[in-house]
């Protein structure tokens, strides 16, 4: 099955050139990069969130291969969706579904529904193909939509995929969780909210972010992705860290300050360097 662009044009350039031209800009000037097992970005458009999320992508190494996690914001489909065939087109080309990725987790995690259809209009997965096939040209991606759980799935989902990626050893696999953060209040309140939220995720606490999102009702759309990805990565204090690269809100682009959307880019890095890749000190 080929999935077409849905927001090209809205969310970004359709145009390729245009497309390009954004992409550099957001990324900014070369720098060093380093292994990551996984990360946090958002998903608005790139006018809003292009500059935190390639702050995090050009920051990192990109892997040939790639597991996106994101929130299902239609509705539409069953409520953990998997893709594991076929291609996504974009401007700049068409990414194709690793297979055999994509086997390992439905064998591992068997409660993922074969479905296409909560990724046929799904944004927040599409916007970070432009930054990844830029950095990657022969990336592969595997797509997995979420909807509303409780922390248990969420952490079912996460040990299942860490068991996938320990069967594809010396096959390095970047986990990618799409999320924007607290929504459609005041700047100075989300602000607040926010770094609740981010606190728990660079203490890798994946329980406290999920309680401090209910208790404080942060309306972070991808905590379900970013507590699976947490799991999926095996992150914990005694193995990783985890930075934040870049926050913002939409205010910043000069959205007004009444009610804005907060963006965090995140990067969980291993304490000790992976093969092949460096880690930051």
């Amino acid at each position: 099955m080929l999935r077409r662009a849905a927001v090209a044009g809205r969310f970004y350039p359709s145009q390729p050139d245009r497309l390009r031209r954004d992409l550099l800009e957001h990324l900014g000037p070369p720098r060093a990069q380093h292994q990551a097992r996984g990360v946090v970005v958002p998903h608005a458009g790139y006018l809003y969130s292009g500059g935190v999320a390639g702050a995090v992508f050009s920051g990192i190494e990109i892997p040939e291969r790639v597991l996106i996690l994101c929130p299902n914001h239609t509705g539409l489909g069953a409520s953990l969706s998997i893709m594991s065939q076929g291609e996504w087109e974009i401007p700049l080309g068409r990414v194709p579904i690793d297979e055999e990725l994509a086997g390992r987790l439905l064998h591992h995690c068997p409660f993922l529904t074969e479905d296409a259809e909560a990724h046929r209009f799904e944004h927040s997965l599409e916007v970070q193909l432009p930054f990844l096939l830029h950095l990657r040209p022969d990336l592969r991606l595997v797509p997995i939509a979420l909807g509303r759980h409780d922390f248990p799935t969420f952490r079912r989902l996460g040990m299942g995929i860490a068991k996938a990626l320990r069967d594809l050893p010396g096959k390095p696999v970047l986990v990618v969780a799409s999320s924007d953060m607290n929504h459609f209040e005041p700047d100075a309140v989300t602000r607040i909210k926010d770094g609740k939220a981010i606190s728990r995720i660079l203490s890798l606490d994946a329980p406290g972010l999920y309680e401090v999102v209910r208790k404080e009702s942060i309306s972070m759309c991808g905590y379900g992705p970013t507590i699976a990805m947490m799991y999926g990565t095996e992150a914990s204090p005694r193995t990783c860290r985890a930075e934040l690269v870049r926050y913002a809100t939409s205010g910043d682009a000069g959205g007004g300050r009444r009610e804005v959307v907060g963006y965090a880019g995140i990067a969980i890095y291993p304490k000790a360097s992976g093969s092949g890749g460096r880690t930051p000190p």
